[in-house]
């Protein structure tokens, strides 16, 4: 009886190791102007000032968002230039702090209650520890817009955790995050 209480068990646990699994993983979102033809355009540039330099001087991380996105859009077709682009790309990063509310299982014991041993089990998912977990969480967020127009016509946003080793070392970590936008984008790498 007791093996058949493990068997049961072993779902949930996988469930949760999925949840665990996924929650690490880069959350992906894109949208775009139905009414455009992306493929219309050939040429971008980047917004001045962009978003991520609120100050008078380019930042470490707008250069690495601007590497990382020219060489998704050059591998697309796109050719950069700063002279009257089609299209102006911006970038807007935000990282929160989050809380979460977590709880272990009750442990199974059966004390005073041990007449029910082998029959039930004494509610086997009631928390048993209850505890507050504190995370980051970043957002990063791609613009396409049409520079003539000024309009938005394609917007990639990725989210995830942000840990310490990312904080630490943020460059593979926005390289990773602009590849996978990309990868939702509606024109494929062309081949080499």
């Amino acid at each position: 009886m007791a093996a058949f209480r493990s068997m049961i068990r072993l779902p949930g646990l996988f469930l949760c190791l999925l949840i665990v699994c996924c929650a690490s993983m880069l959350r992906i979102r894109v949208d775009a102007d139905p009414r455009v033809d992306l493929s219309s355009y050939h040429t971008f540039g980047f917004l001045e000032p962009l978003t991520t330099d609120k100050v008078d001087y380019s930042t470490l991380l707008s250069l690495r968002l601007k590497e990382a996105t020219r060489r998704e859009l050059e591998k697309r077709g796109y050719r950069y230039t700063q002279s009257n682009p089609d299209l102006l790309v911006n970038f807007n990063v935000n990282i929160m702090q989050r809380q979460e509310l977590r709880a272990d299982p009750a442990p199974v014991h059966y004390g005073y209650y041990r007449y029910r041993f082998g029959l039930y089990d004494p509610w086997p998912d009631y928390p048993y520890d209850i505890y507050t977990v504190n995370y980051k969480v970043g957002t990063l967020i791609i613009d396409l817009v049409d520079a003539a127009r000024k309009q938005l016509v394609w917007q990639g946003l990725a989210e995830g955790h942000v840990t310490e080793k990312i904080l630490n070392n943020p460059a593979p970590a926005i390289d990773r995050s602009v590849t996978q936008i990309f990868a939702r984008y509606p024109i494929p790498p062309r081949k080499p």
